[in-house]
């Protein structure tokens, strides 16, 4: 289910890996490995692996999937 608050804002759901990199300052190797390690959580649409913003953002607060 999607928040509304979202709703009205230029701000994409998801991020690509780069991007996701560049916000938390790593490199875009760095950024893929976290990835496949399972550290930065992503999503697969068919050959496209995006990170979710909310993810991202409950991983930076400290929070984990249980408490979600």
């Amino acid at each position: 289910m999607v928040d509304r608050e979202i709703k009205g804002t230029n701000e994409s759901l998801v991020l690509n890996v780069p991007e996701a990199g560049r916000m938390l300052n790593l490199s875009r190797a760095t950024a893929y490995n976290l990835c496949a390690q399972g550290v930065i959580p992503t999503i697969r649409f068919g050959k496209r692996l995006v990170v979710p913003r909310r993810a991202l953002e409950r991983l930076l607060n400290g929070e984990n999937k249980a408490s979600s």
